[in-house]
């Protein structure tokens, strides 16, 4: 989620001297976040059968996605912080065989204990590659198109949620949740091959070029950036982790997947019209995705029993989302320049510790006030997110100007 100088930019080998994009290259980023997202997210679809194979309990098997989240929560800054002067391609391979490394060994394990480890790597892996994919992407691209490179990178994120992982949790009850992971692996190599073929390579920072945390985190325009994107994150959360919950109460439980499908679909839509929008029109598509959620959640908290109103803000709630992380990084990495992998890297950490939060406080909610709390606590977080947003004209999400 590219940090050479501007002198070692424009020299170094990139397609950015036309005016199209590396499309070649952009799908192997896609392919990058593709795996990602399924290496965390498929074991909440294989969790008895994981826990039957470890020989653990479902909730000792949930502790996978756990692991994962602290890896990648952990290694995020200290990493990217670390290798500022690492040349781009070999990093971007370290993260990728990470990855390979982790599902290899989860695929073949019979130890829980190493099981985790291997999670907790794979989060790890994560939270360097997520630290690089939006910088890569926008170094790769005309100036002109540097959004769209980044929303053409994050398309496996969707991607993987709304199709990846129902097809992953099919194919275990199928095949066994072992042989996902080794499906995954193979697909890793793939990769690699691919990066390897079609990537190019660009130069880290020299030693003075390297900003430090507190130089990056008080540039104008990041903190508003990961306000935004603190809030967004942890309102969509909320619901999203206990959407099963609140439509067992509207009388959907039975629904759930089809529920989920609307979102996902909704979703990919976004990415479409975020992709081809943004480089002209990312403040006001941040705009409109932050009204048309808090729409989502008013039509979820006054007509939440009505399956109809349900599916459509459903719908609307994924149309909103789908786009916002790319967004968020692409707000990220213009703002902040040739810092953008440091400044990723604090979206990472916001990101990850948004979800972990959200759980917590969706848990707090849930069993001391009901799934009816959820939708006027998402209002709350974003009318904080519209108003930083709207104040943010000049830096983070500046207005447009002619030319």
């Amino acid at each position: 989620m590219s940090s050479a100088s501007q002198a070692a930019f424009s020299a170094a080998p990139t397609p950015c001297a036309s005016d199209r994009l590396p499309w070649l290259s952009l799908a192997a980023l896609a392919l990058a976040a593709f795996i990602t997202i399924l290496t965390e997210a498929l074991p909440a679809g294989l969790l008895p059968q994981i826990a039957g194979g470890l020989g653990v309990s479902e909730a000792a098997a949930g502790q996978l996605v756990t692991l994962y989240a602290v890896g990648s929560l952990l290694a995020a800054i200290p990493l990217t912080t670390l290798t500022q002067g690492v040349r781009r391609r070999p990093l971007l391979l370290t993260a990728i065989v990470g990855f390979l490394f982790a599902n290899t060994v989860t695929a073949v394990s019979g130890s829980y204990g190493l099981t985790l480890v291997a999670r907790f790597f794979a989060g790890v892996s994560a939270g360097l590659l997520w630290a690089l994919v939006a910088g890569y992407a926008a170094r790769m691209a005309p100036e002109h198109l540097k959004g769209r490179a980044i929303a053409v990178a994050m398309v496996g994120t969707p991607l993987a949620l709304s199709f990846g992982v129902p097809a992953g949790t099919f194919l275990g009850a199928a095949i066994g949740w072992r042989a996902c992971f080794g499906l995954m692996s193979g697909l890793t190599v793939i990769l690699i091959a691919w990066v390897l073929a079609a990537v190019p390579d660009f130069a880290g920072q020299s030693v003075g070029e390297r900003r430090s945390l507190k130089s990056v985190f008080t540039r104008p325009g990041i903190r508003p950036v990961l306000f935004v994107t603190l809030g967004f994150v942890l309102a969509h959360n909320i619901l999203y982790t206990y959407i099963a919950p609140f439509l067992a109460a509207a009388g959907m439980a039975a629904r759930t997947d089809l529920v989920l499908l609307v979102f996902g679909v909704a979703s990919l839509f976004s990415i479409w019209i975020v992709g081809v929008l943004i480089d002209r029109r990312l403040r006001e598509l941040t705009l409109i995705s932050t009204v048309l959620f808090g729409l989502s959640a008013a039509a979820l908290w006054i007509w939440g029993d009505v399956p109809a109103v349900v599916y459509g803000a459903v719908g609307v709630w994924g149309l909103a989302f789908g786009g916002c992380a790319t967004l968020f990084q692409t707000a990220s990495a213009k703002t902040a320049g040739p810092a953008a992998d440091l400044a990723q890297a604090m979206l990472v950490t916001v990101w990850n510790t948004a979800i972990a939060v959200a759980g917590v406080i969706g848990g707090v909610l849930l069993a001391r006030f009901g799934v009816g709390a959820f939708a006027p606590s998402l209002l709350i977080l974003l009318v904080a997110t519209l108003v930083m947003t709207l104040i943010s004209h000049q830096h983070g999400f500046p207005r447009q100007h002619p030319g």
